[in-house]
């Protein structure tokens, strides 16, 4: 093959333009394809025939971020200006065309790795959440070191991009003379619009609303294959300062409403009276997966876990097998287990509604005479829990810097898990009872590492994170051997759970709703009613009112968006949203719903996979939806009123 001479290389600027546009095409499908094979194991479900299909359909958002990010640089390209073919502009041209296509595949880069702890593609509220993290330099730093292939890949990337955009060079247009020359310029630029409207919006037809991550579900199986059809930058630019919650109104007559779906809890003033300590853990990255106790089918019933501790505590508690959080994110965890407030479109706490008045846990137990504190071991700040610590009205907030010895910080994240949860227990046995406590673990997270001393101790399994796992269960040991001899022990109750799932080994722990799954234990020593395992759906939300239920708590009227677990009448489910849709699982079904359209809906009990979409063959799933919208209704709408508390003495 010969090469080009360099009248060769020179083509007519509008078709030149069109080459460097297809390129940049060509770059994101073939991040796409590197994005799949990062994470083949996220998406068991995928067979080549889906992944032509999930090829096609991403063209359509690729053309739209494509656009998007580009138009400026097609304008500057397409003026029609006396110094336009100057070496110097040229050059200011390629500048421009690097940076914002460089800024978009560096975007594509990120998720290549950073899919796998959120599970969603990188959004406009993933960005508000880092920048409640204090140690973003600290973070980067360390991702850069342990995944450094990634930035390999990227600077290549920059470099291909780079030599195919000065492969051919434009030269003028033919025209008689710079009168039409400029009118040539005008038309072109004005077709250019109307052709990146119809691009960005995703169809031409005035009917059309402008795509959004929701419309990928057209092109897959399942909602978590969504990410694949997705890229990056068209995802934050899609979510960049929108207001997420929309107002619903699929009942108009409040009492259907209520019927459907009442987040409101009525207290029994007759209740028995039942005063105990209250002490939460929230694990991270605690996948259901971890613990042996609560997967006794894996393996043929030869698995073990990685949380011996955690295993035998389950022998003397009440444990919910199936549980299921309500976010994806660690910041999601706080509002759904102390304020029973899920993570529907957008985390809480970043919303433009965090400053709603809610009636949290620990300002409802301040009424029965509670004294309440929250602890998390990262530097005070961190995530932003100190604040929503501070909206739920917890009496104090004890970090890194309440621990006051740095000599125990882990290098990233704060406090390694065991002296923190030592400093937990000497400090809660210091309160007066009634009290309640939550703390918010931290050592099972990326680098996946364990203190020295503990090298080579636990399991290793077969993800990183498996022996940190094994660090904190340990820890969680060592906490319950420093409790027992306290006072307060044998009149407390103890609730485990994790903030949010994780990467899993097996394949049934992949699926769309099984990549929410978490443990959730109940333990109160001597209380033979709390013990055995219960099969009903739970998920992160019901923990309050459970908890407040069991106490007896009769103070007054509360929001409360989850279940009573211990109530057997209760109409159990799960809520969660993931890649642009509600999930609810609910009896057999779970369902999968945009707001207006049912995307997918699946048999779990045939199913358990969810490999085979029955929207349009087993209409029975659509006896689940009144609940669906009954949860969305009151959850928007009372999000966008601030009704998110009943009594007017709740608005302080």
């Amino acid at each position: 093959m010969k090469f080009l001479s360099h009248s060769d290389k020179e083509k007519n600027e509008y078709l030149v333009l069109l080459y460097q546009l297809v390129v940049v095409m060509l770059f994101y499908s073939a991040f796409r394809i590197i994005f799949y094979l990062f994470n083949t194991e996220l998406f068991p479900n995928v067979t080549f025939g889906s992944f032509l299909t999930v090829m096609r359909g991403g063209l359509k958002f690729d053309l739209s971020a494509m656009l998007y990010l580009n138009a400026f640089y097609a304008l500057l390209y397409l003026l029609p200006l006396p110094f336009k073919f100057s070496k110097g502009y040229q050059n200011f041209l390629k500048t421009i065309f690097v940076s914002f296509n460089g800024i978009g595949l560096a975007l594509n880069s990120i998720d290549l790795i950073y899919y796998r702890f959120i599970l969603k593609r990188t959004t406009y509220n993933v960005i508000n959440i880092l920048e409640n993290e204090t140690n973003m330099l600290r973070l980067w730093g360390q991702f850069l070191i342990d995944y450094w292939y990634v930035a390999v890949l990227f600077i290549a990337a920059i470099y291909c991009l780079t030599k195919a955009y000065s492969w051919i060079k434009p030269r003028p247009a033919k025209l008689p003379n710079k009168w039409l020359y400029a009118l040539a310029s005008l038309v072109a630029i004005t077709l250019f619009s109307g052709f990146s409207v119809i691009g960005m919006r995703g169809g031409y037809r005035h009917s059309t609303r402008p795509i959004n991550m929701a419309n990928a579900g057209k092109y897959v199986n399942t909602p978590d294959e969504m990410a694949l059809v997705l890229n990056t930058p068209f995802c934050l630019i899609r979510t960049w300062g929108k207001k997420n919650f929309t107002t619903y109104n699929y009942f108009e007559d409040e009492a259907i409403l209520e019927q459907a779906y009442n987040p409101i809890y009525y207290p029994d003033s007759t209740a028995h009276q039942n005063r105990k300590n209250i002490v939460i853990f929230i694990l991270e990255s605690f996948n259901r997966e971890f613990l042996g106790s609560f997967n006794p089918h894996l393996d043929n019933g030869r698995y073990k876990g990685y949380t011996p501790f955690l295993d035998s505590l389950a022998q003397h508690s009440l444990i919910f097998p199936n549980t299921y959080a309500n976010g994806r994110k660690s910041i999601d965890a706080m509002p759904s287990v102390l304020a029973s407030i899920p993570a529907l479109v957008l985390p809480y706490v970043v919303s433009e509604y965090s400053a709603n008045q809610i009636n949290g846990m620990p300002h409802l137990l301040k009424k029965a005479g509670y004294q309440t504190a929250f602890f998390h071991g990262a530097p005070n700040g961190s995530m932003g829990f100190d604040a929503f610590a501070n909206v739920a009205k917890f009496d104090r907030y004890q970090g890194m810097t309440e621990f006051d010895n740095d000599d125990e910080f882990d290098g990233m994240w704060g406090i390694w898990d065991e002296p923190f949860f030592q400093f937990f227990a000497r400090e809660m046995n210091k309160m007066q009872g009634p009290f309640m406590t939550a703390l918010f673990s931290l050592s099972s997270h990326h680098p996946f590492k364990v203190p020295e001393q503990y090298e080579g101790f636990f399991p290793k399994g077969t993800l990183p994170i498996h022996q940190c796992i094994g660090y904190t269960d340990n820890a969680l040991r060592k906490f319950f051997e420093a409790a027992k001899k306290m006072p307060c022990y044998d009149n407390t109750l103890f609730v485990i759970t994790a903030d949010h799932s994780t990467v899993a080994h097996y394949d049934i722990s992949r699926t769309s709703l099984n990549k929410f799954q978490i443990p959730l234990l109940f333990f109160s020593p001597g209380d033979s009613t709390l013990k055995g395992v219960n099969n009903a759906v739970a998920q992160q939300i019901d923990i309050m009112p459970t908890i407040l239920n069991y106490i007896g708590y009769s103070e007054s009227e509360y929001v409360a968006f989850g279940n009573d677990l211990l109530d057997e009448k209760a109409d159990k489910f799960s809520i969660s949203y993931t890649n642009g849709s509600y999930q609810l699982y609910h009896g057999d079904y779970v369902i999968h719903f945009d707001g207006e359209n049912i995307i997918s809906a699946y048999n779990l009990s045939k199913d358990p996979f969810l490999k085979n979409n029955i929207k349009d063959t087993d209409q029975q799933y659509l006896n689940h939806l009144p609940l669906m919208k009954g949860i969305i209704q009151q959850y928007n709408n009372r999000m966008i009123e601030d009704r998110l508390t009943v009594e007017s003495g709740d608005k302080e």
